[in-house]
């Protein structure tokens, strides 16, 4: 059983996950009306994702024998300045959910739930990826400017995300 203290935790990173789906969605809109498939592309993916871990802390809480209380999501932004700011943007969030899962992890600890713990490093590992890859594609944007054959490059490489081979 968890405590409520736990769910309480849980049940907000709930939602922080869902908004997160929701700002990549917004994202990746942003993307398409700039014409930059690609990045679109890897902005839905992620999207996806976000939505996976919301359903994964979801599924714990009721594995758990907790109760799951959705909260509303707050409306993302839905205009950028660029990709690169898009980017930074991405970065600082995911900053901000490793932030409020070390935190979560932190209260785990404190209150001895160890099967907490456990199913938390999963989200450790996830956002040490996470900030790696937003990182490398911030940098590149850095590198490469935004405008010209590089960043189509990029926007190729991106849109290339999750296929075989």
């Amino acid at each position: 059983m968890l405590s409520t203290s736990i769910q309480d935790a849980l049940n907000e990173q709930i939602n922080r996950e869902f908004y997160s789906s929701y700002l990549y969605l917004s994202m990746a809109s942003w993307a398409e009306s700039k014409n930059l498939p690609g990045f679109a592309h890897w902005l839905k993916l992620q999207q996806k994702e976000e939505n996976g871990h919301a359903m994964k802390l979801y599924n714990y809480v009721n594995e758990r024998g907790g109760s799951v209380e959705l909260g509303a999501i707050k409306q993302p932004p839905s205009d950028f300045d660029s990709p690169t700011t898009l980017f930074q943007e991405v970065l600082n969030h995911e900053r901000y959910i490793t932030g409020a899962i070390n935190s979560i992890y932190e209260k785990a600890i404190a209150e001895k739930d160890y099967a907490t713990q456990v199913m938390l490093h999963w989200f450790i590992d996830e956002q040490v990826e996470e900030e790696a890859s937003a990182s490398e594609i911030l940098n590149t944007l850095k590198m490469a400017g935004e405008k010209g054959p590089a960043l189509l490059m990029l926007d190729r490489q991106l849109g290339r995300r999750g296929q075989q081979g």
